[in-house]
């Protein structure tokens, strides 16, 4: 069963997909993966490993979005690519020997890049 806020989150979440663009689809992986990887180093502090598991598939589901709408005609593709493979691994390799100093790297590079879209 779901608690009251993760059925809301995914309603609003569902919601917000329905109504978007691809450009607004893809802020909103870079929102859900960035905060993915922060609620997994949270739940690590608090050894809270069924929301560090949920967190971390959160965030490869972001990644695999974003990953499948890359455009393969868009000059940028192949960086896209290798940022997104780079972030993948780094998600996998703390499944097995958790990382939060690299996953916190990983996360605050996509706010950077966020925020530089934003502009």
């Amino acid at each position: 069963l779901r608690s009251p806020h993760e059925a809301y989150r995914k309603v609003d979440f569902d919601a917000r997909v329905a109504g978007a663009n691809p450009q607004q689809l893809v802020a909103l992986c870079y929102e859900q993966l960035i905060g993915a990887l922060g609620s997994a180093v949270f739940a690590h502090e608090q050894q809270d490993n069924r929301l560090k598991s949920q967190s971390l598939t959160r965030a490869l589901s972001a990644l695999t979005a974003l990953q499948m709408g890359i455009s393969t005609d868009a000059a940028i593709a192949t960086a896209l690519f290798q940022l997104y493979d780079a972030a993948r691994r780094a998600v996998l390799d703390s499944v097995l020997a958790f990382d939060p100093k690299t996953l916190g790297a990983v996360r605050q590079d996509f706010i950077d890049i966020s925020r530089a879209l934003l502009r």
